[in-house]
């Protein structure tokens, strides 16, 4: 059993295990097959909205998310490498393991691609990136599911009554036996609620690319405060112990989308009778 809850009325569920299935040697990983579901769930959604408010083309959904998965994939990775450089020159191997990303790594590598392929397919930015605020948001709550069943990304020791302890071997939280904040569970109930509020903003959205920004501005504040009670030391710090570097990330990616918000707001409200630019 990977975790337990630690508490004199705990809650154990026999499932919470790194290895979601060992069939005849063939292990399914919990990581991989949340983020296999979120992804489905997303191209699902990407596919629905994007036809039905742009009439995108089925083959166009399926060569963007295999773009966007790649970007991911190699942003997430590169980002993680310079977390600690020294400990994955010395094991290049766990570079390469099936858990260990860093999410704005692969954030900030998918956006340029999806532009680029925006771009060249001529598919209406501002309006394809309010598609893909949604999209992100479902593939991110299960991701962060993902990692809870994983033990990467953990939080830090708690004395709260719903703090959890990860016991198998296999799993990535460290320590181990210690009660520790479920940050990955706090981080993927909050992307419910600002999924819950883009639909809101959408049902008064006065410009395209609003859904997007508002997107990355709930969510960069949510991860300055919610780094707060993460335990994963490794990820380091822009200001020791103070300000991390998925803080610093967050806190550059607020600035830079209240500018793009305002400045849209301002300069390129639209009717939603038009056609998207």
């Amino acid at each position: 059993m990977a975790c337990l809850i630690k508490d004199s009325h705990s809650f154990t569920n026999p499932y919470m295990n790194p290895v979601l299935f060992d069939v005849a040697g063939l292990k399914i990983y919990s990581y991989g097959f949340f983020i296999a579901i979120g992804a489905l769930l997303g191209i699902l959604y990407m596919a629905w909205q994007g036809k039905r408010e742009l009439g995108l083309k089925f083959d166009q959904v399926n060569s963007l998310f295999l773009l966007i998965f790649v970007a991911a994939f190699v942003g997430g990775k590169v980002f993680l490498f310079f977390e600690d450089p020294s400990f994955y020159l010395a094991k290049p191997s766990k570079l390469f393991t099936g858990n260990g990303f860093v999410f704005y790594g692969s954030f900030i590598f998918a956006v340029p691609t999806m532009i680029i392929y925006f771009k060249r397919q001529s598919i209406p930015i501002y309006a394809m990136l309010d598609v893909m605020a949604v999209t992100t948001c479902l593939v991110h709550i299960f991701g962060r599911l993902g990692c809870f069943m994983a033990g990467c990304c953990h939080g830090s020791p708690t004395s709260m009554p719903w703090g959890v302890v990860f016991t198998d071997p296999a799993c990535q939280a460290n320590p181990k036996g210690v009660s520790l904040h479920p940050s990955q569970l706090y981080e993927s109930m909050f992307i419910v609620i600002v999924l819950v509020v883009i639909f809101v903003i959408r049902k008064y959205r006065v410009f395209y690319g609003q859904l997007f920004l508002s997107y990355l501005m709930l969510y960069a504040v949510g991860r300055f405060v919610l780094e707060y009670w993460r335990g994963d030391v490794g990820r380091g710090f822009v200001i020791d112990q103070y300000v991390s570097h998925s803080q610093f990330i967050a806190l550059c990616i607020f600035l830079v989308s209240l500018f793009f918000y305002v400045r849209w707001y301002n300069r390129n409200r639209l009717s939603l009778y038009k056609k998207p630019i």
